[in-house]
């Protein structure tokens, strides 16, 4: 089965093209692959496989094996490796997500995806007063998918989401988990985000967290409706139409090496990769 990895502005996971072929238990895999000591390292494992309804399927599984609903920086890369691999001719894809169908425009320069712009659907928001460590702190949260706690702080830039972020992740008010975003607003339409993803802790990018962030910005009056968000890792640009009510997010996909010889199984501890 041929394994590589790709990142989204850092956000970096490990991509197995399951088109033809299958992984048996990929949450224990997802587990041993993601670690970046003992394994190949990233934010998590990204199955590309076959769907009867869109060019492909996308599973993604976080670092500690959860599978996850939709991966922002994930599916643009998936576009990426289905246009340069051959798996669709034209610079539009369709992926088959736990969340639904998604829509993707590729960016193409000399026959290879460099970006992606992705319909990221229509948001649900909401609204909250949390008790968090004895302080009630207001919160917009924001489903684009996957669900997203977003806190407005003075400096995003040095905040620690490592201190709020796991109190937050799990409490009573999200019994499925959350991913939390710490947001400032740095310029007419511009906002500096860091995060805290479920299962996976601090990123350097997550493509739902900016869309959910910069949906909650509009809603709030604190922005427009096309905003930079800027991430640890780089730059997404969201649009929230006023025609369709969708969000749109755009931002590069990046190959970083094939993997070779890596055990699935974990039986052979000499797997090796090779970068190009």
């Amino acid at each position: 089965m041929r394994l590589l990895k790709m990142h989204g502005l850092g956000n970096d996971y490990v991509y197995a093209d399951c088109m033809n072929e299958t992984i048996d238990e990929p949450e224990k895999l997802a587990v041993r692959i993601s670690d970046r000591h003992f394994g190949v390292g990233g934010d998590g494992l990204i199955m590309i496989c076959p769907s009867e309804i869109a060019d492909c399927r996308m599973r993604m599984f976080n670092q500690d094996g959860s599978e996850g609903m939709m991966c922002g920086n994930g599916i643009r890369c998936v576009g990426k490796f289905m246009f340069d691999n051959g798996y669709v001719t034209e610079p539009h894809v369709t992926v088959e997500t736990k969340s639904g169908l998604r829509e993707l425009e590729l960016t193409v320069e000399d026959g290879v995806c460099i970006a992606a712009t992705v319909d990221m659907g229509t948001p649900k928001i909401e609204e909250k007063e949390l008790n968090v460590c004895g302080e009630i702190v207001r919160t917009v949260c924001v489903n684009v998918g996957n669900p997203h706690c977003i806190l407005f702080v003075n400096d995003a830039e040095n905040t620690d989401p490592a201190v709020l972020g796991p109190v937050i992740e799990k409490m009573d008010e999200f019994p499925d988990r959350t991913n939390v975003e710490f947001v400032s607003v740095t310029g007419v339409n511009t906002l500096r985000m860091r995060v805290w993803e479920r299962g996976s802790g601090i990123t350097f990018a997550c493509g739902t967290g900016a869309t959910a962030s910069a949906a909650a910005a509009a809603y709030s009056g604190l922005t427009g409706r096309d905003v930079n968000v800027v991430l640890d890792g780089g730059v997404l640009n969201i649009r929230w139409d006023e025609n369709t009510d969708h969000l749109f997010m755009t931002g590069s996909a990046t190959y970083v090496f094939d993997i070779e010889n890596y055990d699935l199984y974990g039986t052979d501890k000499n797997a090796s990769a090779r970068q190009r």
